[in-house]
């Protein structure tokens, strides 16, 4: 990559940082499968950990800006105008049972639009992220959505999988995935994995680092209100794709 900014260098430093206590954490799982109570409190405080591993190293360099996290809610500081938006683990669910399909995602918000954004898988050391005007990575690489354009040809990601509801709503049989991680759909919508990505109710941390993932990677993706954190639509695909996907979409 050209250039990577202050603010993204800071958000890949507590993301690494915060990826060790979770793989550590990860190992753990698997002996709590088979106790009575089951990981799930375990789980919680994995979350819990690894988020204050990154606010504590997002602050130490920028003391100023406002918090959005998943465990801790909203963190208003003396810049009401540079937001982190963070999810300490995205696939919550994936992590509890033990699957290696769950990522961290940091984005920073500024001036009610997203201007960076990481989502880091720490089990595959995969590092997705993005600036505003600098287009998007993989480590390091250089990532573009997909360029297919037969919609029998594609693939996408969405938790609405019941096929036979969509062909009856959409006149097609979409070829669809649920990985239980919106983080990592995302992700893999810019790198070209997945075709589009579709999905009702999300939060704002689920997709935040997402949104400047697809846009600089030159796919399409619906338009954010952000003064919303909950109840979050999304409709993201490539160019080549969207309009075909969203007319699919129209009963949704």
């Amino acid at each position: 990559m050209k250039y990577i900014s202050a603010d993204l260098n800071i958000m890949i430093k507590a993301s690494e940082k915060a990826s060790k206590a979770i793989i550590r954490d990860f190992g753990e799982i698997e002996k709590l499968q088979v106790s009575l109570k089951g990981p799930s409190d375990y789980v919680s405080n994995a979350d819990k950990k690894a988020e204050k591993i990154i606010i504590n190293e997002l602050t130490k360099a920028r003391k100023k800006f406002s918090i959005l996290s998943e465990e801790n809610g909203t963190q208003i500081n003396e810049d009401k105008e540079n937001v982190w938006i963070i999810d300490p683990i995205d696939g919550t669910n994936n992590f509890l049972h033990g699957i290696p399909h769950f990522a961290i995602s940091i984005a920073l918000k500024s001036n009610n639009e997203i201007i960076s954004g990481l989502i880091y898988d720490p089990i595959k050391d995969e590092m997705f992220y993005a600036e505003k005007n600098n287009g998007a990575y993989l480590n390091n690489k250089s990532i573009r959505v997909s360029k297919r354009k037969k919609m029998e040809y594609c693939l996408f990601a969405s938790g609405k999988i019941d096929n036979e509801n969509i062909k009856q709503k959409t006149n097609a049989k979409l070829s669809i995935r649920k990985s239980g991680s919106a983080a990592l759909d995302m992700a893999y919508v810019a790198a070209g994995r997945y075709d589009g990505y579709f999905q009702d109710n999300l939060h704002l941390w689920d997709i935040a680092a997402g949104i400047i993932l697809i846009k600089e990677a030159g796919g399409k993706i619906n338009d954010i209100d952000f003064s919303y954190i909950d109840k979050i639509k999304i409709r993201a695909a490539s160019n080549s794709i969207n309009e075909k996907m969203l007319e699919k979409l129209d009963n949704f």
